[in-house]
């Protein structure tokens, strides 16, 4: 069956929408998760070959709304809620009515989903899956791929994220004022983690997963549509934006990873750093200054170089050295390493990374093992560079990092292959 992308686009657009009306509506989220699911695929399947209705959202509210009560009536051990759904329903809503005609239709439960979805009951992976299956519209087999995960552990997990919300009695509403910004946060950090798993799997063949970072940046356009005036929100969207410019140039012809610093950037897509400068541009004089603008602001001033060579490092590290202020992280710190590096000298750099290794969640990063490789480089120290790509090589989980640095480690290792770094490396993981 081949596929119109203009009815899937709208699918995916209307889904938090249809599942939200039904949701507040009636308030048990797996039945009613389920009979959208339905819904859109009736839609699916009728709207290319019979055309749009003129009401498409009503029309997925009314058909959602049939299958709830089919699937309520047909099982026995849900019988009181069958009859619970039934006495909150006026019995002309019973009878078969026009599907297009949209009950509520000035109401959008898209936001207050993504808050029940993001919701601090639920474990952080529970809430990415439910977001993406939920809010973002994926099958639980495309949200299992993604993960490279099995269909039945991640159906697990979603299920276990709806029997949460169930048992906990979550409503779908937004939060009281004082407990919105924190709520938001949540929202905030589920998104960019789904970005970033697809911008840079954390294991498996591939580099990326594109469908990942693709629906990650939807979700935020519709996060920033909906609040328009929150600044973090534009940053976060503005950093994804500014990100994501880069992928064309970050696997080389090889397959293999190519580094910012040695990648073209010509093949870097010039119309999503535009709007993505234009969104952080609008959104820094504000004056609320917050994470996801400062790394916004630093993938702005990277993107904006033309050539490594011309990147304003000063400004880099200063807009680091704010973001270690405002957020601080052990990975701000090491990326502040390398800029400090840049602007200052190796040296410098192996100074301030030497503070990190107390810290045990980063002392064996491979990460910071190839950060330290590379500044080792910088000072032409080679064998003991090519041992610290080698040791990161061992401890990176993504096979295309496991290469790339195994080959900067073959790169610095006279008479030693490629094909045995990357085998060193790949046994030793």
């Amino acid at each position: 069956m081949s596929v119109d992308h203009g009815v899937e686009d709208l699918l995916r657009e209307l889904a938090p929408q249809v599942l939200g009306a039904l949701l507040r509506r009636y308030g048990t989220f797996d039945a009613c998760e389920d009979a959208v699911q339905e819904a859109l695929l009736a839609a699916a399947l009728q709207w290319p070959a019979e055309g749009t209705p003129d009401n498409p959202r009503g029309w997925l509210v009314t058909v959602a709304f049939r299958k709830l009560v089919d699937h309520v009536r047909s099982e026995q051990a849900r019988r009181r809620r069958e009859d619970r759904i039934a006495l909150a329903t006026p019995q002309a809503e019973l009878l078969s009515h026009p599907a297009d005609a949209e009950p509520d239709a000035d109401r959008d439960d898209s936001l207050a989903l993504l808050f029940l979805c993001c919701h601090p009951a639920l474990s952080a992976p529970s809430r990415i899956a439910l977001t993406l299956r939920a809010v973002g519209g994926l099958t639980t087999a495309q949200v299992a791929a993604a993960f490279l995960v099995p269909e039945t552990t991640m159906a697990q997990r979603i299920s276990r994220a709806k029997q949460t919300i169930k048992t906990s009695d979550l409503p779908l509403s937004m939060p009281e004022t004082a407990d919105r910004g924190q709520r938001l946060g949540e929202v905030l950090h589920v998104l960019y983690l789904i970005f970033n798993e697809g911008y840079t799997t954390t294991d498996g063949a591939d580099l990326t997963a594109p469908a990942l970072s693709i629906e990650a940046i939807r979700l935020t356009r519709l996060l920033h549509h909906l609040l328009p005036d929150n600044a973090e929100t534009a940053g976060l969207l503005a950093l994804m934006l500014l990100t994501d410019a880069r992928r064309p140039a970050r696997i080389g012809p090889d397959g293999n990873l190519v580094a910012l610093a040695e990648q073209d950037r010509g093949q870097w897509d010039r119309r999503l750093i535009a709007e993505g400068i234009d969104l952080i541009s609008k959104t820094l004089p504000r004056g609320q200054i917050g994470p996801y603008q400062l790394q916004a602001a630093i993938a702005a001033v990277h993107d904006e170089a033309d050539h490594v060579d011309t990147t304003d490092w000063p400004q880099i590290l200063a807009l680091y050295e704010l973001l270690e202020h405002v957020a601080p992280n052990p990975m701000v710190t090491l990326s502040r390493v390398v800029a400090l590096a840049m602007v200052h000298g190796p040296a410098a750099g192996l100074e301030l990374l030497a503070t990190l290794q107390p810290d045990k969640r980063m002392a064996r990063h491979h990460r910071l093992l190839a950060t330290r490789a590379h500044l080792l480089e910088m000072l032409g120290q080679h064998d003991a560079a090519a041992d610290g790509y080698r040791d990161a090589a061992r401890r990176a989980t993504s096979s295309p990092e496991r290469r790339h640095l195994a080959s900067r480690a073959a790169r610095l290792s006279p008479g030693s292959s490629l094909a045995s770094n990357v085998r060193a490396a790949s046994t030793n993981t």
